[in-house]
């Protein structure tokens, strides 16, 4: 029996990624100690007049001993903003796991990149009206969404209602990027939780992200990524399923029904899934 988890893509990075500002350098050997993937902001989280400062401290920790590279994913600023050329330098002169281009708008804003591997950060609405469009790009690894600037682009005032939950035209532009990732073979990264303290509200959103089939979650503070990494991981009674029907499966190469419930792919994928969360394939 095959699936589509046997085809998932190359790079798995992790399932707890966490931002890090550009102009804080001290910060960053401390969030590798953390997370899976430490994501170096030049963007959002760097006052504009302190980023080419952040530049100079990237280039700093990538030749002083301290960078790694295969944990490293640079977020940089957006196609037209005039802090986007002199990333694109910065780039040419630091090995990184991966580029985050903030505000992707196209499949042409990833292509003119030209590195091997582009997480588009798509949070405009142009950039959801060609999410399918960005996310089929040569080089994409991974598509990710943001709220706060899409709907700032909307003209609206606010992602999410007054209970915390999103409202209708985030969950769209959630939903759209998902399907976009996944339909090309991306990893799908779901969008930042800003109110730190609610660590219950993270949990939930979390297990939404890891239900619906996101692959990970961005944090914006290190007190979120425990919250990330246990939301992602599945509940002991679900491995042991995993584990009994892929045990079956591989036996019997194939089986119509087990413990009472038919297994199609769509089950068998899930099965996959489940153990590699669990760190058993």
């Amino acid at each position: 029996m095959s699936s589509r988890d046997d085809h998932r893509p190359e790079w798995q990075p992790g399932v707890a990624w966490l931002f890090c500002p550009a102009d804080r350098p001290d910060r960053y050997v401390k969030a590798l100690a953390l997370a899976d993937i430490v994501v170096l902001d030049l963007e959002d989280a760097v006052a504009p007049d302190r980023r080419a400062l952040a530049r100079e401290h990237v280039r700093d920790l990538a030749r002083d001993g301290r960078w790694d590279a295969a944990r490293t994913v640079v977020r940089i600023n957006g196609v037209g903003t005039p802090d986007h050329g002199p990333a694109l330098e910065l780039l040419a002169g630091v090995e990184a796991a991966a580029v985050m281009l903030a505000k992707c708008e196209s499949a042409q804003d990833v292509e003119a990149l030209a590195v091997d591997r582009v997480v588009p950060l798509i949070e405009t609405p142009l950039g959801v009206e060609n999410a399918g469009l960005i996310a089929a790009a040569g080089s994409v690894s991974a598509v990710m969404w943001g709220a706060d600037d899409l709907v700032a682009g909307l003209g609206g005032f606010a992602s999410r209602g007054r209970d915390g939950l999103y409202r209708d035209v985030a969950r769209y532009a959630r939903s759209r990027v998902l399907v976009a990732a996944k339909a090309h073979g991306r990893l799908a990264v779901d969008a930042v939780f800003m109110e730190i303290p609610d660590e219950d509200g993270l949990r939930a959103e979390t297990e939404d992200a890891l239900a619906v089939g996101f692959d990970a979650k961005v944090a914006i503070h290190p007190r979120q990524v425990p919250v990330l990494r246990e939301a992602f991981t599945p509940a002991p009674d679900r491995v042991d399923w995993a584990a009994r029907l892929l045990a079956t499966v591989d036996a019997e190469g194939g089986v119509a029904s087990f413990e009472g419930r038919m297994v199609d792919g769509p089950v068998f994928a899930q099965a996959q899934r489940i153990l590699r969360l669990a760190g058993r394939r």
